[in-house]
């Protein structure tokens, strides 16, 4: 699973881009329902999802395109994809209708185009004019030779900045280097979010080796010559909770046994820790409870998890 949105109750609306499906996730009947299913499917490649104005949202890549539904499951319309964000699909929607998008720079043939930064742009409700509110950190790169000239690659295990809005137009950015969460308002002033506390992760040959592995045994020579950060990131990824908190995935070193995560407030302070041990990842976060994702040896499971009483820290 790569997304997932709680829909009020035991529901949640969970999205698989490698397997190309998206589906609503009922934990009081035990069963999952796909979207878009039939003759003529309404998705080819969904790619995006959130819920906003009880309404969920699911960005399609093929058809380009971002499908509206009902919290049921019912197709209510389809919105083309912005020219004017050169086609990046919303991935947030605020009170007013206004639509959120991040837009990466073009790489260009050598790679070079990533080193620049990319942007947060804020759309209208007819996704015909957007305006970048807010710069992103430039992703990791390094400078590669190789026979076929000089190229610039992403490093393996860098991180990046991640990014959320909220229903009043709030937008927030977690700062991968900085290792924080600054907030925008509505009206466009910035508040910097304080230093969260963090461990310093070196990437070991053990992680190099893990992620190698990971490919097909004809694509690992390849592999090993992808240039690799020297450390991890304090986050590796994020989004926003039930009640417009900031959910911080941190990084953990290959033997942890739990996965720790950092719940940052609208003040950019944080406001508790939850660890869940085992191998799973939180996708989303309800009001009291997380939805899990789980590898097994037939797929993915997902798990329903209650949450403690909130405190400073858990």
């Amino acid at each position: 699973m790569t997304g997932a949105a709680w829909l009020g109750g035991q529901r949640w609306a969970v999205l698989a881009a490698p397997n190309e499906t998206a589906g609503i996730a009922d934990f009081e009947s035990g069963r999952i329902t796909p979207l878009g299913t039939g003759r003529t499917p309404d998705l080819r490649s969904p790619t995006t999802l959130f819920v906003a104005d009880d309404s969920l949202y699911v960005g399609d890549w093929a058809f380009r395109r971002t499908t509206v539904w009902t919290l049921n499951g019912r197709l209510v319309r389809a919105l083309p994809s912005s020219e004017a964000a050169r086609g990046s699909l919303p991935q947030a929607r605020d009170a007013q209708g206004r639509f959120y998008a991040d837009l990466y720079p073009r790489p260009g043939p050598d790679g070079s185009g990533n080193r620049d930064s990319a942007v947060v742009l804020r759309s209208d409700p007819t996704l015909t004019k957007a305006d970048t509110i807010a710069r992103l950190a430039p992703l990791d790169i390094a400078e590669v030779m190789s026979d076929g000239g000089r190229r610039f690659e992403r490093r393996v295990f860098g991180g990046v900045d991640r990014w959320g809005a909220v229903s009043d137009g709030s937008v927030w950015v977690a700062r991968v280097y900085e290792n924080r969460v600054d907030w925008r308002t509505p009206d466009g002033k910035w508040s910097r979010g304080q230093a969260l506390p963090d461990r310093v992760l070196e990437v070991t040959r053990y992680d190099r080796e893990l992620f190698i592995q990971g490919f097909p045994p004809e694509l690992r020579g390849t592999a090993q010559q992808l240039p690799f950060a020297p450390i991890k990131p304090p986050f590796e990824a994020a989004f926003t909770g039930a009640g417009g908190q900031v959910w911080l995935e941190k990084s953990r070193a290959p033997a942890d046994s739990s996965r720790l995560y950092h719940v940052v407030d609208r003040q950019g302070h944080l406001a508790r820790e939850v660890r869940l041990w085992g191998n799973g990842r939180v996708l989303a976060a309800g009001e009291s409870a997380v939805l899990m994702s789980e590898r097994t040896p037939d797929g993915t499971r997902l798990l329903q998890v209650m949450l403690p009483a909130a405190s400073a820290r858990q």
